[in-house]
């Protein structure tokens, strides 16, 4: 989870996060995914903890099948 402080001016209620009232410069998690969304207002939120960055994942290696014996 990113995190993020609300700079208004008084106390707002925040709906995505749970209708969860928000204090003057108390700090907050929002959800990675939405952590751009409050950033993107700078008049209200600033950012404190940016979404950690996720590791590519590693691709998972098949070995190839064994060719069947051809009982002939």
């Amino acid at each position: 989870m990113a995190r993020v402080r609300f700079i208004g001016p008084e106390p707002v209620t925040v709906p995505e996060l749970g209708e969860r009232v928000v204090e003057p410069d108390q700090v907050v998690e929002v959800p990675d995914e939405r952590y751009e969304g409050y950033v993107c207002q700078p008049q209200t939120w600033e950012a404190v903890e940016e979404p950690k960055s996720d590791p590519v994942p590693t691709p998972v290696k098949k070995s190839a099948a064994k060719p069947q014996k051809d009982e002939a």
